[in-house]
């Protein structure tokens, strides 16, 4: 893999506006799309890459960022439909070699999982979470005891 990938982020909300300040922080050339321009205020004034305000599900956005130069492709918005679709394109349109996509429904995984993107369930991994520090004894501690 090259030293400087080139990354696009879809949706600029927390999770992308925090992936793509840190990317470009470390030397990664980012293109963050949100249909919402405001919300590229959440992108640090260190942040050194693109801002594309559009509907990623519209293929002229998607070639506006240059998605067919992406080494890696990052679907973040908020909703799982959108995610899918657009994960989807970049794989199978665009060639994009590495497309992740976030998921919230846990049952959606095995679907995107089929279609060959990988996802990242934050439902799962906080439950995962959970569960480990139950296992490990670490619930309770911290809690002042009656």
């Amino acid at each position: 893999m090259k030293n400087s990938l080139y990354i696009v982020i879809v949706g600029c909300g927390r999770l992308g506006s925090d992936l793509a300040n840190q990317l470009s922080r470390i030397g990664h050339s980012v293109v963050v799309i949100d249909s919402e321009e405001k919300t590229f205020n959440d992108l640090s004034s260190e942040f050194s890459g693109f801002r594309v305000a559009g509907d990623a599900t519209q293929l002229s956005v998607l070639k506006q960022a240059k998605l067919k130069d992406a080494d890696v492709f990052f679907a973040t918005t908020h909703e799982d439909n959108v995610n899918l679709m657009v994960a989807q394109v970049a794989r199978k349109l665009f060639d994009v070699p590495h497309v992740l996509a976030r998921v919230f429904d846990p049952r959606r995984e095995q679907v995107y999982n089929q279609l060959g993107i990988e996802t990242i369930c934050p439902t799962s991994v906080a439950a995962e979470m959970f569960l480990l520090a139950v296992a490990s004894g670490q619930a309770g501690e911290g809690m002042s005891k009656a």
